[in-house]
């Protein structure tokens, strides 16, 4: 059944009104007709089942015949503060995997090392909710503009917090520090790692040090991985 990312829908209105670009895509190139049935994602959590009633290439009209609220629900919010990759292409790919994976929020963080200083996330949103699609995921991550480490610790956050780093050092496990069913916000930092002094400030802000294995993990690796044992330990 086809799939459409619909972030304006009204659960009230049993009717629905595609945009012009997804009704010429529904159109003209699936070559759905009136009758058909397919699904809707609001990015809320809801995930709707929906008749075509007018199979227009410009304004396609569609009747709502079930909701289901809160759909896959996941048990704990995990926010992952990621250092953007020199090659986007890497960054892209991250963003792709962890929202299929399950990522609840990402912010792009500046850091004395970062090789990028800006990203667009007009462009990042896009690989995200195609993401979405394609995992039938009917919650939609959200994607923070770039902001510097000292503007993400100024920022509050109620739940563990967590820096991953490769200097020397007492780190912990990830896996012996999360509380299940919790909310987690874990640094990840440069190509060149964060520095010293940025290691030290989060530290003083309750970020707890951690080690993500034994080898030396690229940036978005560290990140996907990150993602995948907060799922792993988290899984019902």
């Amino acid at each position: 059944m086809q799939l459409f990312y619909t972030p304006d829908i009204d659960a009230s209105n049993p009717q629905y009104f595609l945009s012009e670009e997804e009704s010429k895509h529904a159109i003209r190139v699936l070559r759905l007709e009136a009758g058909n049935e397919v699904q809707l994602i609001d990015g809320r959590g809801s995930l709707y089942t929906a008749l075509i009633h007018d199979a227009h290439p410009k304004r396609t009209i569609l009747k709502i015949t079930s909701v289901s609220t809160e759909f896959e629900k996941r048990n704990h919010y995990l926010h992952l503060a990621v250092a953007p990759t020199k090659n986007i292409e890497r960054l892209e790919w991250f963003l792709e995997k962890a929202t299929e994976i399950g990522i609840d929020e990402v912010s792009l963080i500046i850091t004395q090392r970062s090789e990028r200083k800006e990203a667009k996330t007009e462009r990042l949103n896009k690989i995200i909710t195609a993401a979405i699609k394609q995992s039938l995921k009917a919650y939609h991550p959200l994607l923070n503009e770039p902001l510097t480490l000292n503007q993400l610790f100024d920022k509050p956050f109620e739940g563990q917090k967590f820096i991953a780093h490769c200097e020397p050092g007492e780190k912990f496990n990830l896996k012996d520090e999360i509380t299940p069913q919790g909310r987690y916000l874990i640094l990840i930092g440069p190509e060149g790692d964060f520095t010293p002094a940025e290691i030290d400030k989060a530290l003083h802000n309750g970020f707890k040090p951690i080690s993500l294995g034994t080898s030396r993990l690229r940036t978005e690796t560290a990140a996907l991985e990150a993602c995948f044992e907060v799922n792993f330990l988290n899984r019902v």
